[in-house]
């Protein structure tokens, strides 16, 4: 059945106008974003054959190829899923920058978004005022981590460019385990050593997996 032959007040955009976008289902929702189906199904049926495949967190995970490699997505489809949920990531992030970091589990929440289903490590350092908001974030390094490429001059430099009171450092474990490696524990021994001689003190360390994470400080 094409769009157009569903009744008016069933088709998805007259159904938001009138009930709002919670009334919607996930289908629905989707199915306003694509736009257009395939030959022989409609956007509402591929949205809900979409959605029993792999589900929403599935979807947000998946890459471009990955996208383009279920049917009836090509590259602009893949692009507009993959644009929607990256704004979903950083939705979460602004909200949880007015809120401050006083635990593991703030950071971890404060971080998964963007670094949970990550496919390489990326190493961040947090910079924190007074009330332990967070200032400004910087990317340090993409990749396995290295100790020849965290650079603590570099680091501190940039924390009172900032006027940090203190930083706080963050990777993640794309294997899901947060379980840190010998070279993890070489970095942060640096670092908070670093933050010790400089006045600038590092709270913690934290690595995050799938569901999980590890505080350097709290585990110690």
């Amino acid at each position: 059945m094409k769009i157009r032959e569903i009744s008016k007040e069933e088709r998805p955009r007259e159904r938001l106008e009138q009930l709002g976008a919670s009334a919607l289902s996930d289908a629905e929702l989707l199915a306003l974003l694509l736009s257009t189906g395939t030959p022989g199904e409609n956007v509402i049926e591929m949205s809900r054959r979409l959605l029993a495949q792999r589900g929403l967190s599935d979807l947000s995970a998946c890459s471009l190829a990955e996208l383009q490699a279920l049917k009836g997505i090509g590259f602009a489809k893949a692009c507009q899923i993959a644009a929607l949920f990256e704004l979903q990531k950083r939705v979460k992030i602004q909200d949880a920058k007015k809120k401050p970091l006083r635990s593991a589990k703030d950071v971890f929440l404060y971080c998964a978004p963007r670094l949970s289903c990550a496919d390489k490590e990326q190493f961040l350092v947090l910079f924190l005022d007074t009330k332990n908001r967070v200032i400004k974030e910087r990317l340090i390094s993409i990749g396995t981590l290295d100790a020849s490429l965290i650079h603590p001059r570099e680091v501190f430099k940039a924390a009172i460019k900032e006027s940090a009171r203190s930083v706080l450092f963050v990777h993640n474990h794309p294997s899901g385990d947060p379980t840190p490696s010998p070279e993890d524990e070489c970095v942060t021994k640096a670092l908070f050593e670093a933050g010790d001689l400089l006045g600038i003190p590092v709270l913690d360390h934290i690595i995050i997996g799938k569901e999980k994470w590890w505080s350097f400080k709290e585990e110690r």
